[in-house]
């Protein structure tokens, strides 16, 4: 339905610390939190306004009369009032701050997901810049047109899957300090078919996938797709062992952490299958991450906590993860010997990874010196071009590796 004035602007509002008063003070300190909030956003905004809560700790603002300019005055109002507005619980003082997220909606951004989608990636934005601030984003035509790339993709994955054109490569994971355990170890890597051309990449699909929520369905298709296999391969002497992603989303996926544990309980190969999981996702869903590791070890499932380096590498939180094997983010090995500071980062990531009694894998190994390199710093694993190309019949490597 049309409204009756415009312009209309849109502002999505995250607060900075609902996290933290939720897990310090309960749930019900949260809640009351936002509660205040609700007020204090209520008595900034005019009747002719609409405001809602939107998810956990995120409210939409949809403004109409207000041009761009009026909208950021009434977003640093609302940051002034939520900042003069400590929330106290238990002894406690809270300092209320939020980041904001301001999208201009004038009929050209196309559907009200891709707006809200804009509206959340200029709160992102605003997080990333320091929190407790607005940050307007501009919908362009590029943009636009990439957005809707990206929901044809997200079509075309889910026919995909119904067409079963989806396959696994394989790539070796070679010991290389004689630490090995006597498996031969391969990563599996999702490709999809198509009827002409090389197999597409998950870089390509992925992020449209992550944007649309597909995750959970492809990354279901793939721990099935790795369990049959290991089936296939289960009288194999010495032993075949799988590492297979699983992104954040699933993660957050109560359907997908039962599909994952059922599957290994029934189907007995749990200790040949190791899950990665990249540092910055199981950072973002820290509780997750920590109660699925727990889970699937106790069914002999191994973790791999993946890319160490490309986001804070926040060592601390190893300690809680529990994982098995660290792989070092593969920019800094294929760069080691040309740059002193990614050769210091292997060495560190390294280091700390054996202290804390992990064993670490180095990806994008892709000469000989390099690895020569990597053995010099006492790296258990290597996974890359000079190791083994990724492959799709895992029957033939195995042939030509006995």
């Amino acid at each position: 339905s049309e409204m009756n004035e415009g312009p209309y602007t849109l502002c999505y509002l995250d607060l900075d610390q609902f996290k933290l008063i939720n897990d310090t003070s309960g749930h019900i300190a949260g809640d009351q939190l936002l509660k205040e909030v609700a007020g204090i956003l209520q008595a900034c905004v005019r009747k002719t306004d609409t405001l809602a809560r939107l998810g956990g700790d995120e409210f939409g603002l949809l403004l109409s009369g207000y041009d761009l300019d009026q909208a950021i005055q009434l977003a640093d109002t609302v940051l002034k009032h939520l900042n003069e507005s400590s929330f106290h619980w238990d002894d406690k003082q809270f300092r209320i701050t939020a980041s904001i997220g301001i999208v201009s909606v004038s009929g050209n951004e196309g559907t009200m997901e891709e707006i809200l989608s804009a509206a959340d990636t200029a709160c992102y934005i605003a997080k990333e810049s320091g929190r407790n601030r607005a940050h307007v984003h501009t919908i362009d035509d590029s943009e636009v047109a990439y957005r809707r790339n990206e929901m044809l993709w997200v079509e075309r994955i889910y026919k995909a899957l119904d067409e079963d054109r989806f396959a696994l490569h394989f790539q070796p994971i070679h010991p290389i300090n004689g630490h090995g355990s006597g498996e031969r170890f391969f990563e599996a890597l999702l490709r999809l078919n198509n009827d002409q051309g090389p197999p597409t990449c998950p870089a390509t699909f992925i992020p449209a996938a992550e944007r649309f929520g597909a995750m959970p369905r492809l990354d279901r298709w793939v721990l099935g797709k790795a369990a049959a296999t290991l089936r296939v391969h289960g009288n194999e002497n010495p032993p075949v062992c799988l590492s297979v992603n699983l992104s954040g989303h699933s993660l957050g996926d109560e359907g997908f952490l039962a599909f994952a544990y059922d599957l290994m309980r029934d189907t007995q190969i749990a200790d040949r299958l190791c899950f990665e999981i990249t540092e910055t996702a199981a950072i973002a869903n820290l509780a997750q991450a920590r109660s699925f590791i727990h889970e699937m070890k106790q069914l002999g499932c191994r973790f791999a906590l993946d890319d160490f380096g490309s986001g804070l590498s926040s060592f601390q939180y190893l300690k809680n993860l529990h994982v098995d094997y660290l792989k070092i983010e593969g920019s800094f090995v294929s760069s080691l010997l040309n740059d002193p500071i990614d050769l210091a980062m292997v060495r560190s990531i390294n280091e700390v990874g054996h202290a804390i009694g992990l064993q670490t894998i180095a990806e994008y190994v892709e000469s000989a010196e390099i690895l020569q390199t990597l053995r010099e710093l006492g790296v258990d694993y290597a996974q890359g071009f000079h190791i083994g190309h990724p492959v799709e019949n895992l029957t033939l490597v195995l042939t030509h590796s006995t």
